[in-house]
């Protein structure tokens, strides 16, 4: 996927932008009845086996339509029945794409950083996530004290300002200045573990408890100190999993008795109270253990502002248990569900163009959204050729890789399906009502605060779909493409 698509792409994000001007001024969730008189829908679409990636491709009026047939195919939306608060969706930028970045040619930096984070002729990324210490995505192994220094006294950032920190200040500037950025953890300096290792899982020991708490506070601090405002912090990247990589096992007593009695005092006590704290940051699979250990002891649940999660599946597939996100939304239904970490693994420098990738993300986007979602996260948002930098070999897809030897960069379609969501859903929108009557087509909603609805309609089928959007008696003739993600907007 070369760079005519992302030319093609900026047309479509024109064309986004200036309809998005004429947007009404009803509020969603007010109670005022939605109409669709006088609304034309503009339908975005990507499909393979086209050149369509984000292109606006028709445009829709909404006729009569009392009482939908059983033989029809159709998308019912009701704008006036709403759920979760949309906070945003972003990537990570880790020292891999960092390194990356810098390694490519300065014309193609700025392509990058615009097609993720400019709001007019990018996706739109309002969120990004970033390392504290060394992670499996970093060249190296680094932290940012002296070792046995539990004063912390040595704490500097110096490692991060080749690479890390110029990046983020690029994605900050084309955002339009503001960027909600967190940082996680993967592990502690390896003095600080009782199997004195940073790889390998290992536990926090007890007399660490304190300083590894600070270590946050000195962290957003230092960020803080270079014009990087940072949103908020995971307590630990993965912390049911031993890899071989920077790693460290909390059990769930374990994370709710470091946050409520460490962390979240520590970070009162530094004046940065008002920095989000997310708990779990791993898996959907113990998903409801870990959020109902930490969310059922008020003393540990007051600091949290969410719970983050995590999906990795091979190429062969796998059960994605979507339910269990769903429980923890209806058991904990004022705590944000936020995803934090995922990607297809197992990278092939030949699979770029392979269309499951995006249809794999968009998949997981619509039913963890259908299910109490309020945010997405990508892993790495850029990579170079090898699926990397990685200091333990485990290379990993990315949205957009940039060869380094050549200066090529590669779209591939995990970019453009991300894009039917970011570009279009506005941070402090509602998920409204969206059901299919089949089962070919997945789809999601959501009605921005300035009126927008914005309906997307995914097709994993071979087949094209006919299919109308019906609203209150009122339907949209549509079309779905085979194998296509589109993005109706009105």
């Amino acid at each position: 996927m070369k760079k005519a698509f992302y030319l093609l792409s900026l047309t479509a994000f024109a064309a986004c932008n200036n309809d998005n001007k004429s947007a009404g001024t009803a509020a969603p969730g007010t109670g005022s009845e939605f109409s669709t008189e006088g609304k034309s829908v503009v339908v975005y679409t990507t499909a393979d086996s086209t050149n369509y990636r984000l292109s606006p491709i028709d445009t829709l009026t909404f006729a009569d339509k009392p009482q939908p047939f059983e033989n029809e195919v159709i998308v019912f939306v009701d704008p006036d029945k709403t759920y979760q608060t949309f906070f945003g969706i972003g990537g990570a930028m880790t020292d891999a794409s960092a390194e990356t970045f810098y390694k490519l040619p300065k014309d193609k930096q700025e392509e990058i950083i615009k097609a993720y984070f400019d709001k007019q002729t990018g996706i739109g990324y309002t969120v990004a996530r970033t390392n504290i210490n060394s992670c499996d995505f970093s060249s190296d192994m680094y932290t940012y004290v002296s070792d046995n220094d539990s004063t912390l006294k040595s704490f500097n950032i110096e490692h991060d300002r080749k690479y890390k920190i110029p990046f983020i200040k690029e994605a900050i500037k084309a955002a339009g200045g503001k960027l909600n950025l967190f940082a996680s953890p993967w592990s502690p300096p390896a003095w600080m573990k009782d199997n004195n290792d940073m790889l390998h899982g290992g536990k926090l020991k007890p007399s660490s408890y304190a300083p590894w708490a600070m270590y946050y506070t000195k962290f957003i601090k230092e960020y803080e100190k270079e014009g990087i405002p940072v949103w908020g912090i995971s307590i630990q990247n993965e912390p049911m999993a031993t890899q071989r990589w920077e790693s460290c096992i909390f059990t769930g007593e374990e994370e709710r008795d470091f946050l409520k009695n460490h962390l979240g005092p520590t970070m009162a006590k530094e004046g940065l109270g008002d920095k989000k704290i997310i708990g779990w940051d791993h898996n959907r699979d113990l998903l409801y253990q870990r959020a109902s250990t930490l969310l059922d002891d008020p003393e540990a649940a007051k600091y949290l502002w969410g719970i983050g999660f995590h999906w990795y599946e091979p190429w062969s597939g796998g059960e994605p248990m979507y339910d269990n996100v769903k429980l923890v939304h209806e058991a904990y239904p004022n705590t944000n569900l936020f995803f934090t970490e995922g990607c297809k693994e197992a990278f092939d420098l030949a699979r770029t163009n392979d269309w499951k990738l995006g249809e794999k993300y968009a998949s997981n986007m619509i039913h963890d959204f259908n299910n109490g979602m309020t945010g997405f996260t990508d892993w790495n948002i850029l990579l170079d050729e090898t699926g990397g930098p990685n200091h333990v070999q485990n290379f990993c897809f990315a949205p957009i890789h940039g060869n380094t030897k050549t200066g090529e960069v590669i779209y591939t379609n995990e970019y453009y399906y991300i894009g039917h969501f970011s570009k279009f859903i506005q941070p402090g929108a509602k998920r409204i009502v969206a059901s299919a009557s089949r089962s070919q087509l997945l789809t999601t909603a959501f009605r921005n605060e300035d009126g927008k609805t914005v309906v997307v309609v995914m097709n994993q089928g071979n087949s094209k779909t006919n299919y109308f959007i019906w609203i209150k008696g009122k339907a949209a003739e549509a079309t779905a493409l085979p194998h296509s993600i589109s993005t109706l907007v009105f």
